[in-house]
């Protein structure tokens, strides 16, 4: 019986392999799977939040836009650009500290989710009006351990410390060992401009002075209790404007303090080649699917099923018996 099956299939060859195709589509609905090692790729982008972004020295296409403006459509098109698999979380730096919206989520499956966070990003959801880079580094770090997977950082700002660092608040990064690999990304331009001081409903209502950005008379800010306090008035006149620009100087020496990369943000190619050389996160087992493979050598399995052994030696037949019967038709019409 067995020898009897074996040579019917094997003299009925689109049988044979209709059947084989059918036998692979049952499998692929199983959803096989494969797993393998791969390099897992996670990322925290932070955002700058804080009223220096306010700035307008940025352009998009050719049109002046805020730095806020500038670092929302570069977040947008580095989302669009990385793998599915890549997951990502979006997180906002202002005063002193680093606060993730959510840990990061695969991009593919919540793309839209993670397009909303960027498009909401707002100076008004800011907890301080300081701008403490430096400081925020060691609440980064900090965060970064509360995920429950492993993160690489890519940190946009325009580097902006406010109020200006000296002896007393520039915090020590000896012996910082956790930004590693991180990556800083500058926004906004070397030209100084002032900062617009804008009120709860985005309306301008002045600039910050050249006071804001200074300690207040006879406070030394060497505790904790004192950072965050400066002087708030406007400036009185254009000469009394605070201008803010890029600090890419400050922005590299602290990249190379703590082991990380710094790049320019005016190209969206030179900060996704910076951030491919970013090491991965991990490195963690995953299942490659195989169901569009089997699917797929299925449907060429069904349709050779329907092709003959010998493919051009049945077209020639075909071709010669339709000369054939053009010509016997033409013999009988004459």
């Amino acid at each position: 019986m067995s020898k009897r099956l074996i040579n019917y299939f094997r003299h009925r060859r689109d049988i044979t392999l209709l059947a084989i195709a059918l036998l692979l589509l049952v499998i692929a609905i199983l959803k096989p799977a494969l797993p393998i090692k791969r390099d897992i790729y996670s990322y925290l982008l932070v955002a700058d939040i804080s009223q220096s972004m306010n700035v307008m020295d940025e352009s998009i296409n050719g049109k002046p836009v805020t730095r806020m403006q500038y670092q929302q459509y570069l977040l947008h098109r580095i989302v669009s650009e990385l793998p599915c698999g890549t997951q990502v979380s979006v997180g906002l730096f202002a005063g002193v500290s680093v606060a993730a919206l959510y840990t990061p989520i695969e991009v593919c499956d919540n793309f839209n989710a993670i397009e909303d966070s960027i498009d909401h990003l707002d100076w008004r959801t800011g907890w301080s009006g300081n701008s403490r880079v430096r400081e925020s580094l060691f609440t980064l770090a900090k965060l970064i351990r509360s995920f429950p997977e492993p993160a690489r950082v890519v940190y946009f700002t325009d580097g902006e410390e406010a109020p200006k660092l000296h002896a007393f608040n520039t915090k020590d990064l000896t012996g910082f060992q956790e930004g590693k690999g991180w990556l800083f990304v500058g926004i906004g331009s070397d030209k100084g401009t002032a900062i617009p001081k804008l009120d709860d409903k985005n309306q301008l209502i002045g600039y910050w002075s050249n006071e804001s950005f200074a300690m207040q008379p006879g406070i030394a800010q060497i505790s904790e209790a004192n950072i965050g306090i400066r002087d708030d008035n406007v400036a009185p006149s254009a000469s009394d404007r605070f201008l803010s620009k890029l600090d890419e100087k400050y922005l590299e020496s602290i990249a190379k303090e703590i082991g990380g990369n710094y790049v320019n943000g005016d190209s969206l190619q030179n900060v996704l080649s910076a951030m491919s050389k970013q090491p991965p996160a991990r490195r963690d087992k995953t299942a490659f699917p195989l169901r569009w493979l089997l699917a797929g050598l299925a449907g060429v399995l069904f349709l050779l099923g329907y092709i003959p052994k010998q493919p051009i030696k049945e077209s020639k037949a075909i071709w010669q018996q339709y000369w054939q019967r053009r010509k016997y038709q033409a013999t009988n019409v004459s």
